[in-house]
């Protein structure tokens, strides 16, 4: 019994002893973890802990800097630059109504038709000499309008509806001037005169009483920056636009998208106490870090001859019922372009309202094209660079040729009506622009050398020019490893490979840089926002031809204005070197009969250049060669730069 008994207790011992220890190893477990998410909480995680308890009691708000500034200049009269900003920042409105302040919804929304549509409405039926029908369409439009802004405005107890963005100061004030009438009645009779009024500190107050508001019950606005562009539609694509998203500007297309980095600066910061209820305590130890504003561009554009080329192309592209046009004018010793400039255009402040995307493009350096004759200037300087020909060659012209491989013969733009010109020099050829004799000096030096001229010359390649958006061209039928025959006889006179209008300028410009080629630029200073400046230096990109060979084909451009097509390029008292280009228009199949590309390009004056200019008009209706069109627009704005520069007469 006592054996039982005892064996009995030991047991019971062993079973308490080992539920002991369970519980002690639980214990020990619980401890353990319970260490470890301590340690995970207050080492392991406390940065992520430390923000989130941060996030309970502080505010943190990026701060957006403000948009460096585009400038163009012009010369004054004491010889210095005045700069005129093309790109800078300027304060809109966005302009709300609250509904739950407005008594009478209906005559709200009446007076905003008045003020907003109706006078856009009344222009386009005085233009169109509104037929019965279009006014029914004008009337159903002024109803459909009223309704939309009747459901914003009818809208019991809500305290905000948007209304329009982006409102001007001056029509901000108009607007409230005009709602200064009675609210209840649709009069136009203001109480309020705009002049009486000013925006001052964002708010619209009284101009004899500044520190009393002026407001209209149910209306309301806020100021927001944005770009504004002063000059319109003035070197639109070579600046671009910015685009808003979250209040932050990003620029897209031209110098806004390429430069958009150094345009829009570093961000700044501000942390606060968050008080309660959320609200904002300011505290003397906020963490306030100041955002860098943008740096500031100067182009080498010049204002007035910017402004004075535009016009002139819109003019000419007008009265020739021609598709567009560009204009491009550079320093042929610096590269530095002058102006640029093409139609269609738009206006970057109201870019959303553009007919075509594709006018943002700038058509100086994204469109490719077939240049035509302006290229056997390029034929000759190659032909006399190698020795194989000079001005004097003769040959003997038939007016066309049979190439190898090609079923046509390939005849001179003038063969139709003068027929062959017989033996004539190198020098008639240009004057004359005879495809023919492109062909005969290409010849001299074969397919190969004159490929690789061609690549030489930049054709291929993009200029690198800093505006972005540039095309490359295309003369890959010059870089097969055996070029066809008709592929270089069609080359040598401008048809067959495409080129920008840019590297069509920059070859001339070789030829006025003494054969020395330009990095062209647009961009002259960079103004850092601790006032440190860098200068844009003059880049040679190599030499193409000799200094012999560039005064002699300047020679045969003179020639070219004295005694060949570009005679009306003529300007009193200057030696003008020139060539027109009248090129057919590709299609599918074969080139177009009746639609063509004119370019003019000219140097002057051509013993001390000054500038380099090419000018384009697409698709003329009027007439069929360049020297009824391109040529005449290059002249009236070479007689204005000449003049503007004040270029000593040398004739």
């Amino acid at each position: 019994m006592w054996r039982d008994t005892k064996q009995k207790n030991r047991s019971n011992i062993a079973v308490n002893n080992n539920r002991l220890r369970l519980v002690v190893a639980v214990i020990f477990l619980l401890i353990g973890s319970v260490i470890y998410k301590l340690y995970s909480v207050q080492i392991g995680q406390f940065d992520m802990y430390t923000a989130m308890a941060s996030s309970q009691h502080h505010i943190y708000s990026k701060l957006v800097p403000e948009r460096g500034k585009i400038f163009f200049g012009e010369r004054t009269q004491n010889g210095s630059e005045k700069l005129y900003p093309l790109a800078t920042n300027k304060d809109f409105a966005e302009v709300f109504v609250v509904p739950l302040e407005i008594t009478n919804p209906t005559v709200m929304a009446e007076k905003l038709y008045n003020f907003f549509d109706k006078p856009k409405l009344e222009a386009e039926l005085k233009a169109k000499q509104a037929t019965g029908t279009e006014v029914m369409v004008a009337t159903s439009t002024r109803e459909e309008i009223i309704a939309k802004y009747l459901k914003k405005t009818d809208k019991p107890g809500d305290p905000y509806e948007p209304l329009v963005s982006k409102l001007d100061g001056e029509e901000l004030i108009k607007l409230y001037s005009y709602f200064s009438a009675d609210a209840t009645s649709t009069s136009s009779n203001p109480t309020v005169s705009p002049e009486d009024l000013e925006l001052k500190l964002g708010q619209l107050v009284y101009k004899n009483n500044p520190d009393k508001d002026f407001s209209i019950p149910g209306l309301g606005f806020d100021l927001q920056p944005y770009r504004f562009y002063p000059e319109n539609e003035i070197a639109s694509q070579i600046l671009g636009f910015v685009t808003y998203n979250d209040g932050e500007g990003q620029g897209q297309y031209g110098l806004e998208e390429f430069f958009n980095e150094e345009l829009f600066g570093k961000y700044g910061s501000l942390k606060t106490e968050k008080g309660g209820a959320g609200s904002v305590m300011i505290v003397n130890d906020r963490e306030y870090i100041k955002p860098d504003p943008g740096s500031d561009i100067v182009l080498t554009i010049d204002r007035n001859i910017e402004s004075m080329a535009c016009q002139k192309l819109k003019e000419a592209v007008e009265k020739h019922g021609a598709s567009g046009g560009s204009v491009i004018v550079m320093n042929p010793k610096t590269g530095a372009i002058i102006a640029m400039c093409s139609v269609p255009d738009f206006n970057p402040n109201d870019y959303k309202n553009v007919k075509d995307i594709s006018y943002y493009n700038n058509p100086a350096i994204f469109y490719q094209y077939e240049p035509g004759s302006v290229f056997k200037t390029v034929t000759m300087a190659i032909s006399i660079d190698q020795g194989k020909i000079s001005p004097a060659t003769t040959y003997n012209d038939k007016g066309q040729i049979m190439i190898d491989g090609w079923p046509r013969p390939i005849k001179n733009s003038d063969f139709s009506t003068y027929g062959p010109h017989g033996v004539v020099d190198m020098t008639s050829v240009l004057d004359n622009s005879l495809n023919t004799g492109a062909i005969f000096a290409m010849n001299q030096v074969g397919s190969k050398v004159f490929s690789d001229y061609v690549k030489k010359f930049g054709f291929g390649e993009k200029t690198g020019i800093e505006i972005g958006s540039e095309s490359a061209g295309n003369i890959d039928n010059l870089l097969k490893s055996k070029v066809r025959e008709i592929d270089a006889a069609t080359a040598s006179f401008g048809q067959g490979l495409a080129v920008t209008p840019l590297q069509m300028l920059i070859s001339y410009q070789v030829i006025a840089n003494k054969g020395m080629m330009m990095k062209p630029y647009i961009v002259k200073t960079i103004i850092r926002p601790n006032g440190l400046q860098e200068e844009t230096t003059p880049k040679q990109s190599g030499r193409i031809i000799s200094e012999k060979t560039a005064a002699t084909v300047s020679a045969m451009l003179v020639n070219v204005v004295e005694q060949g097509h570009a005679k009306k390029a003529s300007i009193e008292g200057y030696y003008i070197g020139a060539k027109t280009g009248t090129a057919q228009i590709a299609t599918v199949g074969g080139y177009s009969a009746d639609q063509y590309i004119h370019t003019f390009i000219g140097i002057a004056p051509i013993e001390d250049p000054a500038f380099v200019m090419l000018t384009k008009i697409d698709r003329p209706k009027d007439v069929q060669y360049a020297e009824g069109s391109a040529l005449p627009l290059w002249r009236d704005i070479a007689d204005f730069i000449l003049n503007y520069y004040a270029v000593a007469k040398t004739r």
